[in-house]
């Protein structure tokens, strides 16, 4: 049995303890703030359909979780798979957040298309697969045009471990150190950062930054012993919600995250389901 195998059936094995703490401890539900739709590119996923997702996440005890299509990340017909994934999520727990790409043709039109048509909350972009960096002018024109539609923009920071790209497909880390100035410019932007790692976790004077820029984070690759207890007792104003990068990480992992902090009543709130809440309010 390899490592990651090994992983995985511990957290299985804890999975109905901790299964049982969340729905005690947030009778509300919690939202998974970070969910993909589809096969990677290099790689299939457990879900074999949007339906088995659902059921593993309803087994744990999430209410809604917020979902993007790896289509988005490399396909031209932008449109179309947030078309599609628009379908996937109808009428279930998942609310599906569109890709946009601000280098490509006519971008304002899909940015308008999951605000009007497909009624989404928010966009998920992908930086270093489309080509742009978060300082770059692009972002700025997206964030602007997204926020004026009232979008939570999710950032996605890479979308698998570095150590495994294909070397086809390998591609810079996001560095998001300008993204509290470029927030500054946007009045009532709201972003949230996915698969942040310990490029970001690891940094206090960027994450006390990021916090001040009113920035939500997700921890699905927070890492370490009590980390979300670690992070907000370096950070108390950090923004932390609930997230797994499911399918492609063990969802029960995000739960143990949980499970092996100290956090108190309105910590545990907050990270379950309080900020993410909070992410999509528009007051």
């Amino acid at each position: 049995m390899n490592r990651r195998d090994l992983f995985a059936r511990s957290a299985f094995l804890a999975a109905g303890t901790v299964a049982g703490r969340a729905a005690a401890e947030a009778p509300e539900g919690m939202i998974d703030t970070n969910i993909t739709l589809g096969d990677w590119v290099v790689r299939r996923s457990w879900a074999d359909s949007p339906a088995t997702l659902i059921a593993r996440l309803r087994r744990h005890g999430v209410t809604s979780a917020w979902a993007a299509s790896t289509e988005g990340v490399l396909h031209t017909d932008i449109a179309g798979a947030n078309a599609r994934l628009a379908a996937a999520c109808a009428d279930t727990i998942l609310r599906p957040f569109g890709t946009v790409n601000p280098l490509a043709p006519d971008w304002e039109e899909d940015v308008r298309r999951c605000a009007e048509t497909h009624r989404m909350p928010g966009i998920r972009v992908f930086p270093s697969y489309h080509g742009y960096n978060v300082e770059d002018a692009p972002f700025a024109q997206l964030l602007a045009a997204a926020t004026a539609r009232g979008l939570l923009v999710q950032v996605a920071l890479t979308i698998e471990d570095e150590r495994s790209h294909n070397p086809v497909l390998t591609v810079p880390f996001v560095n998001v150190a300008a993204l509290p100035e470029q927030m500054a410019k946007v009045p009532g932007a709201r972003v949230m950062l996915l698969n942040a790692t310990s490029r970001v976790f690891a940094g206090t004077p960027l994450l006390a930054r990021l916090a001040r820029a009113g920035v939500f984070l997700e921890i699905a690759t927070l890492e370490g012993v009590a980390g979300v207890e670690g992070l907000l007792a370096r950070v108390p104003g950090a923004r932390v919600c609930f997230g797994s990068h499911s399918p492609y990480f063990v969802f029960e992992a995000a739960l143990l995250k949980l499970d092996e902090s100290e956090l108190t009543p309105a910590q545990a709130a907050a990270v379950r389901h309080g900020n993410a809440t909070l992410a999509l309010s528009r007051a």
